[in-house]
């Protein structure tokens, strides 16, 4: 993988990462409920559970690869065709405000919050989908495809870390933002223009691997 290669993916991570999901939901939750230090372990959850998804998606990738490259090509146009489609319909919708309940004598148990994250992230077949249309772009075919997938994964989890740090710290001030309908609105339109963006950059960017 060659610099500007990851430079780009790494540019795409901060929206993937920032994009609100159900893990930024449940790390502002836990951040709420726990406060910061003890609330980023769901993150770490929300890590280990994003590793497993791609070493699923990995392993489905390098079977299609080795079935036929055709396929492989296929599947990285349905992939950027996938990222306009989630852009456009995030961009149009109008989710409810978040309601996350505040307790702040909650029992604390680490396992718990690790394992609930995990659960979220492994559950949720939007972010095997979504990782299965972005990893596509990014790969050299002429290269050893573990050490980019090592890259990319590593790539992935710092971003997520990062920002999911972010909801957690600031759960608060988040969540007063979020039970607003107009602001929920900004933020869906924000994130929707960001993946139709990226979508497009990703369909020249390809024809050049």
């Amino acid at each position: 993988m060659s610099f500007s290669t990851w430079l780009a993916f790494f540019a795409a991570s901060w929206a993937i990462s920032f994009s609100p999901g159900p893990g930024a939901i449940s790390a502002m939750a836990s951040g709420l409920k726990y406060g910061f230090r003890r609330g980023y372990w769901t993150t770490v959850g929300l890590i280990l559970g994003i590793l497993i998804q791609f070493v699923i998606v990995a392993v489905g990738l390098g079977a299609l690869l080795a079935a036929s490259e055709l396929a492989f090509g296929i599947v990285k146009w349905l992939g950027v065709g996938y990222l306009i489609y989630l852009g456009w319909k995030q961009f149009r919708t109008d989710a409810a405000p978040v309601a996350v309940e505040s307790q702040k004598s909650a029992p604390f148990s680490v396992r718990e919050l690790i394992l609930r994250g995990c659960l979220i992230n492994i559950t949720n077949p939007k972010g095997t989908v979504f990782l299965l249309a972005v990893v596509p772009q990014f790969l050299d075919l002429s290269q050893p495809l573990a050490i980019q997938y090592v890259v990319i994964a590593a790539t992935l989890c710092f971003t997520d870390l990062v920002a999911m740090g972010f909801y957690t710290s600031l759960a608060s001030r988040m969540l007063k933002i979020l039970r607003t309908p107009r602001h929920i609105r900004w933020l869906n339109r924000t994130f929707g223009a960001l993946f139709i963006l990226a979508g497009t950059v990703l369909a020249s960017f390809s024809h050049h691997k």
